[in-house]
């Protein structure tokens, strides 16, 4: 495939949980193999969240933190902040010029999250969460980005930012911005301690950055096989939650786990015992890798100042190429 751009991001709404951790793995792999670009998005945060100020720098600082214990390497990757390179919002802001409102309303996510939004007392119908997607693009284009790693949920939004592109190169006689492709990685979904996907806004997380305390108490509160009354019942693994974790994180011992469970030859609480174990073995290097970080206060805020500084040396770069296209001078 040979070396190509990536832009990823996330918003920094709360501390980072074993649903990420897929995703985060995947981002490890691609700044071995390419370029790339990750930006911590806290103007996207701002559409949908209206937290204290302080809470989303300590929310910036708390995933970056994450970012970085599980293995993204600021000598391989550019980590940034978005509000820290403000050709994003210039690049924003002359797209919206040329692309039409109902590019935006019909994105399928739009309306959903509106629904989602107003069923827990938010009402985010603004310009700023209308045109989320069209910032999505800018933040996309900008670096001239080859592949873009998203879930399926998100692929309307990059099949936008492609029409933008292509808009923007018909309109002004250009080839300037290519059509960015998707990168659909294997995602594990990770269930939470309910069994539902695990979300915050389920309160059902186990957060990557947990101390093993409290670890031991979340895979506790862990839904198991409901009709297992006694520990020597044969038991229903397909339906538990501790052997759904069993499944991701112990795999060298998944199939005896499965036999003793269906077998009555283990009962739910030494089954979470081990998944206890299981767990803190996995965390315990990412738990100690971030403890040595957070030994320099500053350590977090270098990186993104150095890798925001790379961001906009680049962003300068395309943001003159635009102008220079659209005849402003």
């Amino acid at each position: 495939m040979g070396q190509k751009t990536v832009l990823s991001g996330m918003r920094p709404t709360g501390r980072l949980h074993l649903g990420h951790l897929s995703v985060l793995e995947n981002w490890n792999k691609l700044q071995e193999e390419h370029y790339c670009y990750f930006m911590v998005a806290d103007w996207h945060a701002l559409t949908t969240s209206f937290d204290e100020p302080s809470v989303l720098k300590e929310n910036t600082r708390e995933m970056v933190l994450d970012w970085l214990m599980v293995g993204l390497d600021p000598e391989k990757s550019v980590i940034f902040v978005q509000s820290q390179v403000k050709e994003h919002a210039e690049l924003h802001l002359l797209f919206s010029m040329f692309t039409p409102v109902s590019w935006l309303e019909r994105c399928p996510t739009y309306k959903e999250q509106l629904q989602q939004f107003r069923e827990l007392g938010k009402d985010v119908r603004t310009y700023g969460f209308l045109g989320y997607p069209l910032l999505q693009a800018a933040d996309i284009l900008i670096y001239k980005a080859d592949l873009v790693p998203v879930g399926e949920d998100q692929l309307p939004h990059l099949e936008m930012c492609r029409e933008v592109a292509r808009r923007f190169n018909y309109l002004y006689s250009t080839k300037l911005f290519p059509e960015p492709q998707a990168y659909l990685a294997e995602v594990a979904l990770v269930p939470g301690i309910d069994g539902r996907k695990m979300s915050k806004s389920y309160s059902n997380e186990i957060p990557l950055a947990i101390s093993p305390k409290e670890l031991e108490k979340k895979v506790k509160m862990m839904v198991t096989d409901p009709a297992r009354i006694h520990p020597t019942d044969p038991g229903h693994p397909e339906v538990c939650t501790v052997f759904a974790f069993h499944r991701l994180f112990n795999r060298d011992q998944v199939d005896e786990v499965a036999e003793s469970c269906r077998r009555g030859e283990i009962g739910c609480v030494p089954c979470k015992k081990k998944m206890t174990d299981v767990l803190t073995s996995f965390l315990t290097p990412y738990w100690e890798r971030r403890t040595k970080l957070e030994k320099d206060p500053d350590f977090v805020w270098d990186v993104l100042k150095e890798g925001s500084q790379k961001a906009r040396l680049k962003a300068q770069e395309t943001m003159t190429e635009v102008r220079e296209a659209m005849g402003l001078y």
